[in-house]
């Protein structure tokens, strides 16, 4: 099995890829970005990729949505999240065309390399492998789904803050985090709200959803 390896933690990126060559498996990339990680899976070859959720620059949902660029432009391959975060939001979205090629395990659950090989190996053949942790969450999620309940939790930040009147300026100091950093915020929100350019006012309306959300 060719895999690559998508983690902030260079500990923990060491620790997989030992154990991914200890079990006999080629670790193709080892990488530390969503960048890298979409550039590794275009070179081809990948049968699964293993993601975490909060990656640079933000630290936010970055892995997340590398995994349905993966998705959505190479089926075949394997995605298995691995993180300390649930996303009901994202994690709905990877479901959204089908389960098969995909995992979701939360790291503080997963008790040996194992049990982790063995999700991986079933992922990567086409398999399923949700932590019920994950599979509770995402149960929850459908029967009280709100469009606020996709933002994560900064996104929800720069929201409420988007409520209050301010630029995105005076959110980025608020904050403490960069003007750009902001601006994609502010693009991934408008995205998961569903507002589209056709719809003008954007931010109006999306400061309107969060107080009618409340």
């Amino acid at each position: 099995m060719r895999v690559v390896i998508a983690e902030d933690s260079g500990l923990l990126r060491d620790a997989l890829a030992g154990l991914l060559e200890d079990a006999g498996h080629e670790v193709v990339a080892s990488v530390a970005n969503a960048d890298r990680l979409l550039a590794a899976v275009a070179e081809g070859g990948v049968d699964a990729c293993v993601v975490d959720v909060r990656m640079p620059p933000t630290f936010t949902d970055e892995g997340l949505r590398a995994a349905l660029v993966i998705r959505a432009r190479w089926p075949q391959t394997g995605v298995l999240v691995l993180s300390q975060y649930i996303e009901d939001g994202y994690a709905t979205r990877l479901l959204a065309g089908g389960a098969g090629s995909l995992g979701y395990l939360v790291k503080d659950k997963v008790t040996d390399g194992d049990e982790f090989l063995d999700a991986l190996v079933r992922v990567s053949n086409g398999g399923t492998a949700l932590d019920p942790e994950v599979v509770a969450q995402l149960v929850g999620h459908a029967r009280h789904q709100s469009p606020l309940d996709r933002l994560s939790p900064r996104e929800g930040d720069v929201l409420a803050a988007m409520a209050q009147g301010l630029t995105n300026s005076g959110i980025a100091r608020l904050l403490h985090v960069s003007d750009g950093a902001v601006e994609k915020h502010v693009t991934s929100i408008f995205a998961k709200l569903d507002l589209g350019a056709e719809q003008g006012h954007r931010r109006v309306q999306a400061v309107l959803a969060y107080l009618e959300g409340r």
